[in-house]
């Protein structure tokens, strides 16, 4: 079976290295999958209608994935993949993924492990800018703090094994996984439920501000709902550090079905902002504030340079994060959203 495995792939992708090793150095490319700006190339063959078909179903299914990392680096090897996301496996056409590269030991994908990977919800060309926005959303959240998901853009060919309809072309991005997010923080993936008021006090109050800044409400800690928990590895009993994740039903980026949910918030739509942080001093928020002004440039200049999008996007998304800028240059209002606003 392993035989014919590697006679069609080799015949569906004859210019691509397959690693057969069962112990193989794992390559540059592998190592630097999230450090690397560059996107990925990648053509991702599978039965897509049956995907699409149990898309409601925890269900892997198998595929081949090849890779081009550079002009000169490639893998292909087979691997498997799953739809995610609730709400996208309900509305979309084309899911989400989660992808397993672990099937094959021996391939240096295996040292990838599991990835999400963030797909558009159809073919149109509107659904790749909100697949670009919300991966430039991630990038913004890495210019802030560490603590955040990385994540890898890719130009990806998705290629029905049975010929079922013509490949579809359209970017996409991969999330870190959290164990390597921990690794990186010097923390463990944390398993166990948690409380707001029990996180990391500070980096709670920059994620509650990031959350604002974006306008996201789609997140809940106790309901362990877009977030990740991890802790210090060196201190087991200090509190949990939250990591979020899942941007599209932002005011950021503004997709057309998203939507607040009006039991919960009193906002009329997502670019509605609603500050959601527990009680904290104007002090701690001045002191976190500080971060997001320096970085402001950064920011501005990651967004206006990220030609993948048209620039009438670029300047929408702008023009959304000069009224958070404007708030939190404003002492009064500072106070009012972020101190008399918190929840009691």
């Amino acid at each position: 079976m392993r035989q014919l495995q590697v006679l069609l792939c080799l015949f569906l992708f004859p210019n691509l290295a397959i690693c057969q090793n069962k112990q193989p150095d794992i390559p540059v490319y592998c190592k630097e999958f999230f450090t690397n700006e560059e996107p990925l190339e990648i053509t991702l063959v599978s039965d897509f209608k049956k995907l699409k078909s149990q898309k409601k179903k925890d269900v892997y299914q198998p595929a081949y994935a090849s890779i081009k990392f550079s002009s000169i680096d490639s893998l292909a090897d087979s691997v498997r993949i799953a739809a995610r996301g609730e709400f996208r496996r309900t509305l979309c056409q084309m899911p989400s993924l989660m992808v397993n590269f672990k099937g094959n030991t021996s391939s240096p994908f295996a040292k990838l492990k599991k990835l999400k990977m963030v797909c558009g919800c159809n073919s149109s060309d509107y659904n790749e800018r909100l697949v670009l926005t919300e991966y430039l959303v991630y990038k913004i959240y890495n210019l802030l703090t560490d603590m955040s998901f990385r994540v890898r853009l890719a130009k990806t060919i998705y290629q029905d094994q049975n010929n079922k309809g013509k490949p579809v072309s359209q970017y996409a991005f991969f999330i870190e996984d959290v164990d390597e997010l921990a690794k990186r923080n010097g923390c463990k993936e944390y398993k166990n439920i948690a409380n707001s008021l029990y996180s990391n006090r500070k980096q709670m109050t920059l994620m509650n501000i990031f959350q604002y800044m974006i306008g996201n409400t789609d997140w809940s800690v106790p309901n362990y709902h877009n977030i990740k928990l991890i802790y210090t590895v060196a201190d087991s009993t200090a509190y949990p550090y939250i990591i979020h994740y899942d941007f599209d039903f932002s005011g950021l980026v503004n997709a057309s079905y998203a939507f607040p949910n009006h039991e919960l918030f009193t906002i009329e739509k997502v670019t509605d902002r609603f500050y959601r942080g527990m009680p904290r001093t104007l002090e701690e928020v001045e002191a976190v504030l500080e971060t997001f002004k320096n970085t402001k440039e950064k920011i501005m200049q990651l967004i206006s340079g990220f030609e993948l999008l048209p620039s009438g996007d670029r300047q929408t998304m702008v023009s959304y994060l000069e009224e958070f800028y404007e708030t939190i240059n404003n002492k009064k209002k500072v106070e009012y959203h972020f101190v008399k606003g918190m929840k009691q």
